[in-house]
């Protein structure tokens, strides 16, 4: 998922273990994904950089604090899980509902998705898209959307399995 913002991936680290690191193996029964608590920040905070990183951006910190701050907020759209294996937090998903013209249910815009290097491949990506899979059922949203970057070919290979191309192309005016 990328902010449609953002520049093109950096082709060294696109989504797949880095030169020399071996994905670890997580086992499905010891990968834990929860809507992130306050107590969090300090977990969620490395795997945002790490994904700011692998998109060559730099958001700046204030508008990172105002993004943590509206997650915690039950009154805003905007929500973030963590994927934990054991006590570690090894990926982030974030997702926004809003109305949509064409139903009545709300529509679920995944933003962002982000596995650590070491255990990309191991399930954590699906395991993070099914968290949001099920929380925009539980809001009966009536569809589930992302955008990658065409760059993505490893991430696109997961998406291809778990969702349906829409053909569609993303045009953009930064304002």
């Amino acid at each position: 998922m990328t902010d449609p913002t953002a520049p093109t991936p950096d082709p060294n680290s696109a989504q797949q273990p880095e030169p020399g690191v071996q994905p670890a193996s997580v086992p499905t029964a010891s990968l834990a994904v929860r809507a992130v608590t306050a107590g969090d920040h300090g977990a969620w905070l490395p795997l945002w950089l790490g994904y700011q990183r692998f998109y060559r951006v730099d958001i700046p910190a204030d508008t990172s604090a105002v993004t943590w701050t509206r997650f915690l907020d039950p009154a805003e759209p905007m929500h973030a899980a963590l994927a934990w294996q054991g006590d570690r937090a090894v990926g982030l998903v974030h997702w926004i509902l809003h109305r949509g013209c064409w139903t009545v249910g709300d529509y679920c815009y995944l933003n962002d998705l982000y596995a650590e290097p070491d255990v990309r491949g191991t399930g954590v990506g699906r395991a993070l898209i099914e968290h949001v899979y099920d929380a925009a059922r539980q809001a009966a949203c009536s569809r589930v959307y992302w955008l990658t970057h065409e760059s993505n070919e490893v991430a696109m290979r997961l998406y291809d399995r778990v969702a349906d191309r829409s053909g569609f192309l993303q045009y953009r005016k930064v304002l």
